[in-house]
């Protein structure tokens, strides 16, 4: 079944087995896979960080990716309490769902429950953690996740009348399994 249409099925990202694939009628990959996670194996990141000038508090975002591949992205993301993430847009779909805590997005409040989908190109933000527990978000993009600056200069005030400070993104190495291309410029809004 090496190079016929079966569907590959691995978990925690080894090859475990292969079946047939099913005909869908439509155009598909070849050799599709069922990929099984399991999210405990899948370490945190801290791709963003703030510190807050008054009590030095750092605080961040932290994600697991669950799936990154060429045709997606899939993460588990922490935001600590009170984290500031500046209006933007995507390079393509985004979803996130509130697992836990709160999110404001812009002057609209987000508690758990809240399913928020931004077609590509649409703007969304700022995105502000709640101040007491912070949040878990379930975050799923399409293709290029790639985030798009829409007002930097609203961004740096907010983080100043926040009094917040910017600190440079966290070394990052993407996971051995990513597949998919990331994009350039500020990678984490």
């Amino acid at each position: 079944m090496s190079d016929e249409a079966c569907t590959i099925i691995t978990v925690d990202g080894d090859e475990v087995a292969r079946c047939r694939s099913a005909d869908t009628g439509r155009a598909h990959n070849h050799q599709p896979r069922l990929a099984i996670v399991h999210e405990a194996v899948v370490p945190w990141t801290e791709v963003i960080a703030q510190q807050h000038v008054e009590t030095g508090a750092r605080r961040s975002v932290h994600e697991k990716f669950i799936e990154w591949t060429g045709q997606r992205m899939v993460v588990l993301g922490r935001y600590d309490p009170g984290m500031i993430i500046e209006r933007h847009a995507h390079r393509s779909d985004h979803l996130i769902y509130v697992l836990e805590g709160e999110l404001a997005c812009g002057e609209y409040p987000c508690p758990r429950g809240t399913l928020i989908v931004l077609e590509e190109g649409a703007v969304f933000g700022p995105l502000i953690a709640d101040a007491t527990e912070g949040c878990l978000l379930f975050e799923t993009w399409l293709d290029d996740p790639t985030p798009v600056s829409v007002d930097k200069p609203g961004y740096n005030q907010l983080l100043a009348d926040n009094k917040h400070v910017r600190l440079p993104n966290p070394p990052f190495t993407p996971p051995p399994h990513a597949r998919g291309k990331f994009g350039s410029g500020d990678r984490f809004s």
